[in-house]
């Protein structure tokens, strides 16, 4: 009796080995395009389906193969070139002090300005509609919604970005503040928020009222928790760092430091962590005793 009957299953078709296996139009293509032939053929037909694989296998090798070949490449991609400008106009103003005079379309945003001409990718594109907040910048002093405002509205007026806000290394008291009340997880609405928090204060002070404003002849409008809220109603965090936010904003306004919400672990608290609340033994910090 054929040894490959013990194969076979009752009331199945007898299953016919890899060797014997008539190939398809592909697999013969590919099969010749490997330089695999004869007996060799065989044999890896023979592997091959005992190792319950198929034609991907052989097409992964094809392309292993060609991929070895072909010489290593590492230019860089063509840059597209940028499409011609549709009704455009020149604007001149400045940003974050830097006079800048440019070439723009008629439609363009001041958002894509920043972003894509001036490489000041602080300001963040998050809705693209006003309704989030992520793009504040201010302008003349007061907060706007960069993907709202044409760059064209701009002639002579002075821009200041997230990126202008520091002097060199040394943080803007509301950057400071939001670090200290970690006022941020993702970050991503934070230039928009310490932004839109900067421009907030000079509207206090300036006596605009808002919606929550209890009096509106006040010279100077107090910020209550619940006014700085309101007035920054319009930034949304979806991370919900509001509280601290809240705090931030309040400590720049007063001028007194505010007891911070966190700090960094001590070198002890950590070893103390490490070891789950047993002291480690002394000299033994940088040994595998004190994980």
């Amino acid at each position: 009796m054929d040894d490959r009957e013990d194969r076979d299953t009752p009331g199945l078709p007898r299953q016919v080995p890899s060797e014997e296996r008539v190939l398809s139009s592909d697999e013969e293509r590919l099969l010749d395009e490997l330089g695999i032939h004869g007996a060799a053929r065989r044999r890896f037909l023979s592997q091959v389906g005992a190792a319950g694989l198929g034609l991907m296998v052989v097409q992964m090798l094809v392309n292993e193969r060609a991929l070895a070949a072909s010489p290593p490449s590492f230019a860089p991609p063509s840059p597209r070139p940028a499409a011609p400008l549709e009704n455009a106009l020149r604007v001149s103003f400045k940003v974050n002090g830097a006079p800048q005079s440019l070439d723009v379309d008629s439609r363009s945003v001041l958002l894509d300005v920043l972003r894509e001409r001036l490489e000041l990718t602080g300001t963040k594109k998050g809705c693209d509609q006003g309704q989030c907040g992520a793009c504040t910048v201010i302008v003349d002093g007061r907060r706007v919604l960069s993907c709202l405002t044409l760059a064209a509205t701009l002639e002579g007026r002075e821009v200041t970005t997230i990126e202008g806000l520091a002097r060199g290394d040394q943080l803007h008291p509301m950057q400071a503040a939001f670090v200290r009340h970690d006022a941020f997880q993702c970050g991503y609405c934070t230039p928009g928020q310490i932004c839109s928090a900067v421009a907030l204060l000079e509207e206090a002070r300036r006596g605009d009222a808002s919606h929550a404003t209890e009096d509106v002849t006040a010279a100077a409008v107090p910020l209550t928790d619940d006014e700085i809220r309101e007035r920054m109603s319009g930034n949304v965090c979806r991370c919900g760092a509001y509280p601290g936010i809240v705090a931030a904003i309040q400590e720049v306004h007063s001028g007194r430091r505010a007891a911070a919400t966190w700090r960094y672990a001590t070198e002890e608290e950590l070893a103390r962590a490490r070891t789950g609340g047993v002291p480690t033994p002394r000299g033994a910090e940088d040994t595998d005793e004190a994980v």
